[in-house]
């Protein structure tokens, strides 16, 4: 999925409902989005990061 097919599908979203990263332990909300540039023809990338806060 690229950036443009994601903010497709976010937009059908309810605005205000949470993001959730699924992961081992269950589910983290959304804590930050990083970009990693690649070279060499290859796309960049974008990191979806879960919020490291504790409960």
């Amino acid at each position: 999925m690229n950036v443009g097919q994601l903010m497709e599908k976010l937009r059908a979203l309810p605005p205000e409902a949470a993001v959730l990263l699924e992961g081992d332990e269950g589910y983290s909300p959304l804590g930050g989005i990083d970009v990693q540039h690649n070279d060499n023809g290859l796309p960049d990338e974008v990191v979806l990061q879960p919020d490291m806060t504790p409960d």
